[in-house]
């Protein structure tokens, strides 16, 4: 699984991790990745890997509740 959002593309990316005696090393960040459910337009269901910005912003359409 990749870290990307699969709606707006977004990746990893990298900066310093910068120590109290002002070392620095590389680190990644990391978006915040979460697996949910999302119904595309032509009725399927499909689980696909969002950031939480794009959950919040309301790009991701749950699918109702089946019995």
């Amino acid at each position: 699984m990749s870290k990307e959002c699969a709606f707006c593309g977004k990746t990893p990316q990298v900066g310093n991790l910068v120590s109290h005696s002002n070392i620095k090393t590389k680190r990644r960040f990391n978006p915040n990745l979460q697996r949910v459910r999302h119904q595309f337009p032509n009725g399927t269901v499909q689980t696909v890997s969002v950031c939480t910005r794009c959950l919040r912003s309301g790009c991701v359409v749950k699918p109702v509740a089946g019995r």
